[in-house]
């Protein structure tokens, strides 16, 4: 099992990265979802390198979870996270506010020197067909043990209105200790009750939620088989709001979700670009190598600053009025 294993083969709507014969992920880039679900690339299914599923796609509890996406509840006042949207001393209301993440061009896709890579363009479109954000989003990964992959997910979004946008979550919005938004994972029914691990302890998500870490990761065991996996999350140095609040659940269900906008909104003003970049370790692991399968998903992360730290950013900006 090394590096070199990783194929890559894509169609019209996704793309998926094997492991030798094994799928390891798919990233679906056009999706079929329905408007309610706030429609946005996702990936799902995702596997650690054993083949131990990993993710969960549209939930009963939560249609609009899909494995990993970038998700957004609270875009002024439009929805691109899906479902209804917190109303203060409403609670949850459905309004006709749910956006899209609609996919424009590819870039770049394919493997070099073992690295799995996708790059493409997106537009933000509100429900009543406001475009909002352009987008440029890099997705990669590599195999760097026997056990384990890293996933990269690189984000830089340009305000295309000539208004400043503020994104901001649930709580910004009154609701306390519910600052979920952006890079979001749902984990596998089986993973509930799982362990929630950062570099100053671990407990539930009741106990980590809201706390500032650059990692946190999570430990879950598999059904029929005696076995656990590791997720651990990364957050880039240059990210706004460096090191973020993270929103955990462990008890009702799986999920990790470093949250710059947990308690405070971000204002990106027209024109401007904002950019950020995380890394993710999937692992064939136990809990007690968290911080390990963290330090390889840094390692690569910071990798990527190689190229300079604007080079998302400054290339999208350069494209974002075409």
């Amino acid at each position: 099992m090394t590096a070199a294993a990783l194929e890559f083969l894509q169609d019209d709507t996704s793309f998926a990265v094997f492991d030798g014969d094994m799928e390891l992920f798919r990233y679906t880039f056009v999706p079929d979802s329905p408007q309610l679900e706030s429609p946005k690339p996702y990936l799902s299914p995702i596997r650690t390198r054993s083949g131990r599923i990993v993710s969960l796609f549209r939930p009963h509890d939560h249609v609009w979870h899909k494995g990993i996406s970038w998700s957004l509840p609270v875009v002024d006042d439009e929805n691109f996270w899906g479902g209804p949207t917190y109303v203060h001393g409403q609670f949850y209301v459905q309004l006709p506010n749910d956006g899209s993440q609609v996919h424009r061009s590819v870039e770049r896709a394919g493997i070099d020197d073992g690295v799995a890579a996708f790059v493409h363009t997106l537009d933000w479109i509100t429900e009543r067909g406001l475009r909002m954000f352009t987008e440029r989003r890099a997705v990669t990964a590599r195999a760097v043990t026997d056990d384990t992959w890293v996933l990269t997910f690189e984000t830089a979004m340009t305000n295309v209105t000539e208004a400043a946008i503020s994104i901001g979550s649930p709580t910004t919005r009154g609701r306390d200790n519910a600052g979920y938004g952006g890079l979001f994972w749902r984990g596998p029914r089986s993973f509930t009750g799982g362990l929630a691990i950062s570099p100053a302890g671990s407990g539930s998500g009741n106990d980590m939620r809201g706390q500032r870490h650059e990692w946190m990761a999570f430990a879950g065991r598999h059904d029929q088989i005696d076995a656990e996996s590791v997720l651990a999350f990364v957050d880039h140095r240059d990210n706004p709001q460096h090191p973020p609040q993270w929103f955990v659940r462990t008890e009702e269900f799986a999920c990790v979700n470093p949250a710059p906008f947990f308690s405070e909104e971000l204002a990106v003003a027209p024109g401007e670009t904002v950019v950020f970049r995380y890394g993710v370790g999937v692992a064939d692991a136990t809990a007690d190598r968290a911080q390990d399968v963290a330090g390889l998903a840094r390692d690569v992360l910071q990798s990527l600053s190689d190229r300079g730290a604007d080079t998302l950013a400054a290339t999208h900006a350069g494209t974002a009025g075409s």
